[in-house]
């Protein structure tokens, strides 16, 4: 029996602890910091002139709210302090119109994107996701031994959830990102309404939500409310500013949000983010605010790219995808020389690199580099090593350039 005298929830974080054991396997969490780091070359590492502009952080860092509250919380930093992660999440439910066991707070989203592959994927039933895609699903697949389906996206960047749909009947989930990470495009709420009811029984839809703030679209809030198979994850990395202070929020119905804990044991959050992104959700210009400021050096980057005519995925995230029409992989390396980290490639897409969106400075550095990168004595050498490349790979190459022009 567990103690009597814990809060609500004390007492569910409590019996998730039998789970622990059973969930150490799966402790192993990608995210996105992991793979940014894992793909950053390596002279760049300590370069503290650099520009990082390769991991989708918000170089705003947390609002000032978030910082008053961080500094009013380090006295108390000898307690556990339980119920403000109960006061946290009631904040978001009223916010939200939801009940309060419709969510569950977690260290960023992507211990419940970990979880959750893990508790509804099996070799039995497949992990769909679109591509190129966000990664970090396809780890936890792995390791529950189940089938990875990565699906192409359609030809306005959307996920083409009737192509998932078919290609995997024997699904256990289906991960959308809208905005996608890395395309920063927005999949219609009509199309993840489709996929929901069609999709097999016994499935989930996950629909992460990471960059939704950035965006004109709709939320997949209302089909949880609706009682459907779905589960929204949000997190506080990105327009809120607190990639390293780790925030984020699973939104089901409560028996499915139970199956993730099940996988997760005990789940206890850090004050410190805690009080952060309470304030954060209190501040009632922040979110327009960093949307405006994020669209607008945004905007100025597509525009120096239009005039300077290179292709690129139009987004509207903090992030999107440039066609350097020549392998993706040399040209990061050539930035890094230029002291600018800019993100990886994927490798259905070999001539893109994906770009996060920084400061205005920060951009401006960004342009000088690719330029010199592109027309200068860089460039030749990465056209020497383009004329190496197989035949084979050219075809490919074309294709995707003519994609984007």
């Amino acid at each position: 029996m567990p103690p009597t005298n814990l809060s609500p929830f004390s007492r569910r974080s409590f019996l998730h602890l039998s789970g622990a054991a059973s969930a150490a396997a799966a402790f192993s969490i990608m995210t996105e910091p992991l793979l940014a780091a894992a793909n950053r070359p390596k002279p760049l590492a300590n370069d503290k002139d650099a520009v990082f502009i390769d991991a989708n952080e918000n170089p705003l860092g947390p609002c000032q709210p978030a910082r008053d509250a961080l500094a009013a919380i380090i006295p108390m930093g000898g307690r556990y302090s339980d119920g403000l992660t109960e006061d946290l999440v009631n904040t978001f439910a009223q916010m939200e119109g939801l009940a309060p066991d419709y969510v569950r707070a977690f260290a960023g989203s992507s211990p419940a994107l970990r979880f959750a592959v893990i508790a509804f994927t099996s070799p039995q039933n497949s992990y769909v996701t679109a591509d190129p895609g966000y990664e970090a699903g396809m780890f936890a697949a792995e390791a529950a031994q189940a089938r990875v389906v990565k699906v192409p996206l359609t030809k306005t960047y959307a996920h083409d959830v009737k192509a998932m749909l078919a290609a995997a009947p024997d699904a256990g989930l289906f991960y959308i990102c809208s905005p996608n990470n890395p395309t920063g495009t927005v999949t219609p709420h009509s199309d993840i309404e489709y996929l929901v009811e069609n999709k097999p029984k016994g499935s989930v839809v996950m629909v992460d939500e990471a960059y939704i703030h950035f965006a004109d679209t709709t939320s997949a809030i209302d089909l949880v409310k609706a009682g459907k198979d779905v589960i929204v994850l949000r997190t506080f990395s990105k327009i809120y500013g607190m990639a390293g202070l780790r925030c984020g929020f699973a939104v089901a119905r409560p028996e499915l949000l139970e199956k993730i804990m099940n996988r997760s044991g005990w789940n206890f959050m850090p004050i410190t983010a805690v009080v952060a992104a309470s304030a954060s959700l209190k501040d009632p210009r922040l979110g327009s605010e960093r949307k405006r400021i994020n669209a607008s050096v945004r905007q100025g980057t597509f525009d120096w790219l239009d005039r300077s005519r290179y292709s690129y995925v139009p987004s509207e995230s903090n992030c999107f995808m440039l066609d350097t029409k020549r392998p993706g992989k040399e040209v990061i390396e050539a930035m890094a020389r230029q002291h600018v980290s800019i993100g990886r490639i994927w490798p259905v897409w070999p001539t893109c690199v994906r770009i996060t969106v920084g400061t205005r400075a920060e951009m401006d550095r960004f342009q000088a580099a690719f330029q010199k990168v592109m027309t200068g004595a860089t460039a030749m050498s990465l056209r020497g090593a383009d004329f190496l490349r197989s035949s084979r790979e050219a075809p490919r190459r074309r294709n995707l350039a003519s994609t984007f022009s």
